[in-house]
This record gives structure tokens, C-alpha cells and sequence, in this order.
């Protein structure tokens, strides 16, 4: 589709509101997924590492306790 200026580009031919706002709400939905995932990961990592460093606490006890 050709377009004669940028205004009849944003306006897309009487569509641009609904075009435009299907772009916004895919951005928003799309970026909040995005945090969503990296958050999620941060918090998974995070749990992981706590476990890691209770196991060593634990084992720690046991060879301090077979002492």
C-alpha cells in the first residue's frame, strides 16, 4: 500500500486509531511477557541458589556432628 504522506501513513486510511492501537496493546503485551519471563527466572535462580547453600549447610552439620 502506498501512502502520499506520513499523515495519510499514521491515519491509515480512516484505520489508523484502530491499527495503531492494535500495536500499542501487541507492545505492551508482548514487553510485559518479557519482564514477566525475566522476573520469573530471577526468582527461580534465586530459590536455587538458597537450596544449594542449605544443602551445604547441611552437610556441613552432619560432618561436624560425626565428629
Amino acid at each position: 500500500m502506498f501512502f502520499e504522506s506520513w499523515s495519510d501513513f499514521f491515519n491509515m486510511g480512516g484505520y489508523g486509531f484502530y491499527v495503531w492501537l492494535s500495536y500499542f496493546i501487541c507492545f505492551i503485551t508482548i514487553a510485559g511477557l518479557i519482564i514477566q519471563s525475566v522476573s520469573a527466572r530471577k526468582k527461580v535462580l534465586k530459590e536455587v541458589l538458597r537450596e544449594q547453600q542449605r544443602e551445604e549447610r547441611l552437610q556441613q552439620a552432619n560432618v561436624k556432628g560425626a565428629l
